[in-house]
């Protein structure tokens, strides 16, 4: 593709691998936030609370985000030098072993796949919350008929949607914390300055399966697990890269504002729901031990409002909770999709996923994509509706597999650049205390997929059912791996061979060529002026 051609009218430009680059500065940095936001982090971090505590809760969120942060620190360095669709899934491939590309795409496009259903079943539950008699068909019907048009008919929709979604789950954020402060300090009905009042009754440390200091470690265990469930964020930032306008600015900036969003978002979040509510409320207890966390009114925020008398509120909760879960589904939609696309692109998914719209669309990656969102009917019946979770359930230890695999895959990288001789200062992202950085990273998420089902190896504690729905992934990434491995005869790549070059100088053509993007505000600024101006201001009245 030659990136000297003039971008389309709308400033757009079409990709080597046929999609379009669309997303801007702005968009990609809330993707980049909407991708990391979840559900986890307002209802299912009750879990960890419950099970370790708030001080075990507040050193699990921060030791995993640190954790995160290392294998983000490494998959920028790669993302950024490399910004192409199908990303880390890609680099697999090309850098380590053909076999080993193809378990880490299919293993990242089941993992965001399953998930679509999921988060719709979990809508539903969410809307139960002011009456139960919406009918379950048609919020599943309407779900997928949006994700559809916002995936399908343009992807500056896709970023568009996704910024504005992304906006209320920051709202949401700012609302939490606000009513944590205030309602700590006495503002609250009951004119009760609790303080960190639960950090000493009940206490910060809770016992979890056993007693004594064992117990209260397996509670710091619960919550760290709980944590990994929740972090997320790298995965969603090099998957968009390869349809991001001037992307070794944007994804850069991206990838490094990761580290404050830990910091704030989810190390905060961790420290507020701490103070809220105490570990051992029976209200808490009740509900996760019944409803699970698939339901807002298991939020330990709506729960700690509705102790506190505090009314209204929990209402607004529950609605940005709606679309930080409508937002979440979103996201599954377009990361299915790009990934099987980079599958289709190196030959190890059917070559006619390879076509594309004029828009840049992989038109039969999303159709096969959408094939999963159907599953959500099957909540309509409440005993079919197990079957998602148990599908979520067998594809949780994806989620951490996939940093293994960036890690790993991270080793071959550094390896190959140390063989051609070149200088990581020179990379358009130059990663902080490489590779020691990345081995620590690659450590603690191999070590958490492994011990994550150690409970069912205690004494009394084995299920085989509880066994699968821990290891499963484990295993069919082996058999991934090896049946790939056996069937192409592929090869690890060695270091000195390992193809660097690869699309960098079509990207470094179109970056020569591009105009630098606009910066977070400006362009925020910018839409905002556009925004105004169709709905009838004058040109000087928005300058």
């Amino acid at each position: 593709m030659d990136f000297e051609k003039k971008p389309d009218a709308e400033g757009v430009v079409e990709n080597a691998d046929g999609l379009h680059r669309k997303l801007s500065n702005r968009q990609i940095q809330w993707i980049a936030v909407g991708g990391s936001i979840g559900t986890a982090l307002f209802v299912s971090i009750g879990w960890g609370l419950l099970e370790g505590g708030p001080g075990s809760l507040f050193l699990g969120y921060f030791f995993y985000a640190c954790v995160i942060g290392a294998i983000n620190n490494s998959m920028a360095e790669m993302a950024v030098y490399m910004p192409i669709s199908g990303s880390f899934i890609r680099f697999c491939a090309k850098w380590v072993d053909d076999a080993f590309g193809f378990m880490a795409g299919w293993n990242f496009f089941l993992y965001e796949a399953i998930l679509i259903p999921f988060e719709i079943s979990a809508l539903n539950l969410v809307l139960t919350f002011w009456r139960d008699d919406i009918p379950v068909g048609a919020v599943c019907a309407a779900c997928i008929v949006i994700y559809a048009i916002l995936n399908v008919f343009a992807v500056r929709w896709f970023g568009e949607a996704e910024f504005w979604l992304s906006s209320g789950k920051v709202l949401l954020i700012i609302i939490l914390f606000f009513f944590t402060f205030i309602t700590m300090v006495g503002g609250n009905p009951t004119h009760d300055p609790y303080g960190f009042r639960y950090w000493n009754n009940p206490g910060a440390f809770a016992e979890y399966i056993t007693t004594g200091a064992l117990g209260r470690f397996e509670g710091f265990l619960g919550a760290l697990f709980a944590a990994a469930w929740t972090i997320v964020g790298p995965e969603y930032i090099a998957m968009v890269a390869g349809e991001a306008i001037y992307p070794r600015v944007t994804i850069k900036q991206a990838f490094k504002t990761v580290y404050w969003r830990f910091g704030i978002f989810f190390v905060g979040g961790a420290l507020c729901v701490g103070i809220v509510i105490p570990y051992n409320d029976p209200h808490l207890t009740n509900i996760l031990n019944t409803s699970g966390t698939s339901t807002g009114a298991a939020s330990p925020y709506v729960i700690a409002m509705q102790n506190m008398g505090v009314t209204g509120l929990p209402h607004l909760v529950n609605a940005l909770l709606v679309t930080s879960i409508f937002s979440a589904g979103n996201s599954y939609v377009y990361m299915a999709t790009r990934s099987l696309y980079g599958l289709a692109l190196d030959n190890q998914a059917p070559k006619f996923l390879t076509y594309t719209t004029r828009n840049g669309i992989p038109i039969w990656c999303f159709c096969v994509t959408m094939v999963f969102p159907f599953l959500s009917f099957l909540s309509v019946g409440s005993g079919s509706a197990q079957a998602i979770k148990w599908l979520v359930n067998l594809v949780t230890a994806s989620q951490v597999l996939n940093y293994v695999i960036m890690g790993i895959t991270y080793i071959f990288w550094y390896r190959a650049l140390k063989a051609q001789n070149i200088d990581r200062k020179t990379l358009p992202y130059y990663g902080w205390f490489q590779p020691w950085c990345n081995y620590f990273g690659l450590t603690f998420t191999t070590i958490i997929v492994f011990i994550q089902g150690y409970t069912v190896f205690l004494p009394g504690k084995w299920n085989v059912g509880n066994f699968f729905t821990y290891y499963t992934m484990i295993f069919v990434c082996i058999l991934l791996y090896f049946g790939w491995k056996i069937v192409k005869r592929t090869k690890l790549v060695k270091p000195h061979e390992a193809d660097l070059v690869w699309e960098k100088p079509i990207i470094d053509r179109y970056e020569e060529a591009a105009e630098p993007p606009l910066g977070l505000w400006e362009d925020m600024w910018f839409t905002t002026r556009k925004v105004l101006g169709k709905v009838g201001l004058k040109k000087k009245e928005v300058v």
